[in-house]
């Protein structure tokens, strides 16, 4: 009997034939960085005030200027020892019936009293469009904008076992194509919504596609390859988010309304319906489902273009049996001794971690001022590292030790970052894109670390139930984000830091796993990861 893995021997494990693949499933990273990062630019708060037109229709008469306008509808308020203009608050004065001066300067309003805005807001828009002043979510329903990010990761959290289980049941390929098409109506609903309540359904609906799609695609490509040639494909596949998230800023810029936007970044998706001509089925999954023919003719393909000749007797090609007992794992086995409790405690808190102060680093930049395009475009800069510190680390020191640094690097330079002065701005620029680099490293390594720890019969079920964490943090990172800077801009990174820490320690408490012989699964390795 031949093996799969076997032929690819001959075939070449990572021959013109996968690198023509993997060159196409490469694509579906790059939108997914809009998806999941997109709020910082379709989320975007302006400054704001309230509206009054009583105070507008006064200026008109009287032929104040703007500021003498926003002057005399907004009190100032003490903020972070500073008095600045309120932006959720307006002075109560009865314009019509008081006679007034038209001279603005005069006109002392520092007893009048002060309440919420009762008219809406003004936003200073800077040519951007947002959903944020489209459906005026400031002030006390600012938390709403919290809520569109965690309805994206909810979709993830429910996408991700969902489509996972029919990429078991009804193939790589087909799933992949169902994912793209359910992504490209729910992301074209995004743009449409007409309702913030809808832009909610819509953007949870989203999520459970866009995830899905992404990750079906990482496991087509894996089991395309040879087993020595899959955790490099994994990393640089994750490194193509990155690509994605240089891509964003431009297309932000230049495309100030955010629900066309939304349009751009759904395209790709309806683009990859194309793939059901290019791509093929995995092999791996024919042969589990006993259609070998299918299996043997793609790999024939796949020989021919890579322009190998196969001695084996490819007629008698099967599949993997080390995972044929996986089917019996249940959640006990994960937590039945102490080993196993500890590792699968450790592995699900990195994963939350890393989703945490991820997402919260980066959502961070729309909220800090100055020029966001740049600013995230820095950021992202510094993630290209990270695959290639991994790659370069991993098999020369080992995964605890890089795992547990990048941790321990991400929280360091996360408490760094919050103490330094403002007016030391490319100190806190740098040591923050530090931060950035660690918590890249540490996501991407929670990964094949989490399916090296495991034995074969529950590694796809403890990566499945770790890695649910992952989207759990997600959810609670926006809401960790926007309430805590209310109170203290720099306070989420106090959080941040604080868990990355106790992550990296965490890790140290992991055995090595360089060099221990582990099967190497035919099923997802990151079916359930976030970038």
């Amino acid at each position: 009997m031949t093996t799969f893995d076997g032929i690819l021997e001959e075939v070449g494990g990572f021959g013109r034939f996968q690198k023509r693949i993997f060159a196409l499933l490469c694509v579906c990273s790059l939108p997914f960085a809009g998806v999941y990062v997109g709020i910082v630019f379709q989320g975007f708060t302006p400054d704001h005030w309230c509206r009054d037109p009583a105070v507008v229709e006064r200026g008109q008469v009287c032929g104040w200027s703007l500021a003498d306008t926003r002057r005399l509808t907004v009190p100032r308020v003490n903020s972070s020892g500073t008095a600045q203009l309120s932006s959720c608050e307006q002075y109560e004065v009865d314009w019509n019936s008081s006679a007034r001066t038209c001279d603005a300067q005069e006109l002392d309003l520092s007893t009048a009293l002060t309440v919420p805005c009762k008219h809406g807001w003004d936003y200073d828009y800077e040519g951007r469009r947002s959903f944020v002043t489209e459906f005026d979510l400031v002030c006390s329903d600012g938390w709403l904008v919290d809520m569109y990010q965690a309805m994206l990761n909810v979709g993830f959290l429910f996408g991700s076992l969902a489509i996972g289980y029919l990429a078991d049941r009804l193939g790589r390929k087909m799933t992949f194509l169902m994912s793209n098409l359910f992504n490209g109506i729910a992301g074209i609903l995004v743009a449409l919504a007409p309702s913030y309540v809808s832009l909610l359904v819509f953007r949870a609906l989203y999520g459970f596609g866009v995830k899905g799609g992404w990750m079906v695609g990482y496991v087509l490509v894996t089991e395309l390859v040879g087993v020595e040639f899959r955790r490099t494909v994994g990393i640089l596949y994750q490194m193509f988010f990155s690509i994605g998230l240089l891509i964003l800023p431009p297309l932000a810029y230049f495309i100030a309304e955010w629900r066309w936007l939304q349009v751009v970044i759904t395209a790709p998706y309806i683009l990859m319906l194309s793939y059901y001509w290019f791509i093929p089925e995995s092999p791996r999954w024919l042969l589990s489902q006993k259609k070998t023919s299918k299996a043997v003719k793609i790999t024939e393909d796949m020989a021919k273009e890579n322009k190998m000749t196969l001695s084996k007797n490819i007629e008698t090609l099967t599949g993997d049996t080390a995972d044929s007992d996986s089917t019996s794992a249940s959640f006990l086995d994960l937590i039945r001794t102490p080993k196993m409790r500890k590792h699968t405690l450790i592995l699900s808190y990195n994963w939350f971690t890393s989703a945490v102060v991820y997402q919260g680093l980066v959502m961070r930049l729309g909220i800090m001022g100055g020029n966001v395009y740049i600013d995230f475009l820095i950021s992202g800069l510094v993630e290209f590292p990270a695959a290639f510190l991994i790659l370069f680390t991993i098999e020369r020191i080992g995964r605890r030790l890089p795992f547990a640094t990048a941790n321990i690097v991400a929280g360091a330079s996360c408490f760094i970052t919050a103490f330094i002065p403002d007016s030391m701005f490319w100190a806190k620029t740098v040591v923050a894109c530090i931060g950035r680099l660690g918590i890249t490293m540490t996501f991407e390594m929670v990964v094949f670390v989490n399916t090296e720890l495991y034995p074969t019969f529950v590694r796809n079920l403890g990566v499945s139930v770790c890695s649910t964490l992952c989207d759990v943090g997600g959810i609670i990172a926006p809401f960790l984000l926007y309430r805590l800077a209310v109170i203290w801009l720099e306070l989420p990174l106090i959080i941040f830091g604080s868990l990355a820490f106790l992550a990296g320690g965490l890790v140290l408490l992991l055995p090595e796993t360089r060099g221990m012989k582990i099967h190497t699964h035919t099923h997802t390795v990151l079916m359930f990861s976030s970038t």
